[in-house]
């Protein structure tokens, strides 16, 4: 595996969750790490808690004039990472097609807009690595536009492999991680959902983000990897 070592490393999505331990992730490779994210507020916390010399920009990524002038900015670089989307739940019959369609805004069109912006400024030796998640191989009642999300994303990766070649093109695949992304719901509710799905997984655990961010450093340092996803849930799909 190739050595990560003064490389610089553009973390989309680095402020918070899954992004964060990335950034955390590369920077103990010693690489040079620059974070974007919508939530400015996120990214000085973020700032503080990555300490080093991490390069912090905002960006709405689902604005192509935005991610090209960003791009602009940051220059040449090496690995591309990109954590950051949102999605919708919601059964199929009853979810509004505007909340599909924001949320094919964020988490497909906003990493298909930032590849194609981050291209110009990416080398031979590059990698890109996208983020699906396992509801595209497995979804429950009310995932069918995160299993639609997903599965676009898979088919983009498979299809950039060949189009951007000899760039490598991965996706990591999470399955269910204790993030911010919960942070929404009362606490007791959180940690009684996370301890039933604990019980139904193979390994006896939700992710950590840390656990997930090892596998965007893996494809980054492994210079024969590309076409793939990597499936990071738990043993999930195998229940």
């Amino acid at each position: 595996m190739s050595s990560l070592k003064g490389k610089r490393v553009v973390v989309i999505g680095g402020s918070s969750g899954i992004g964060l331990a990335t950034a955390k992730a590369f920077l103990d490779e010693s690489a040079e790490v620059i974070i974007a994210s919508r939530n400015e507020s996120k990214l000085s916390e973020a700032k503080e808690t990555l300490g080093g010399n991490v390069e912090a920009h905002e960006l709405d990524f689902r604005s192509e004039e935005k991610t090209k002038q960003l791009f602009q900015k940051i220059g040449k670089f090496d690995h591309l990472v990109i954590t950051a989307g949102d999605g919708a739940m919601g059964h199929f019959s009853e979810l509004k097609i505007e909340d599909v369609k924001e949320a094919f805004d964020s988490k497909y069109w906003g990493q298909y807009i930032t590849v194609l912006s981050a291209l110009p400024y990416l080398n031979n030796e590059s990698s890109i690595t996208l983020t699906s998640g396992v509801y595209g191989v497995r979804p429950p009642k009310g995932a069918s536009t995160l299993a639609s999300i997903n599965s676009a994303v898979e088919g983009l990766m498979r299809g950039l492999t060949g189009d951007l070649a000899p760039i490598r093109v991965n996706v990591v695949s999470p399955g269910i991680v204790d993030t911010p992304l919960y942070s929404g719901m009362p606490e007791e509710n959180r940690k009684d959902m996370f301890e039933e799905m604990a019980k139904t997984l193979p390994v006896g655990r939700v992710a950590q983000p840390e656990d997930i961010a090892e596998s965007y450093v893996y494809l980054a340092k492994n210079g024969f990897t590309t076409g793939t996803v990597v499936l990071n849930d738990g043993g999930a799909q195998l229940i």
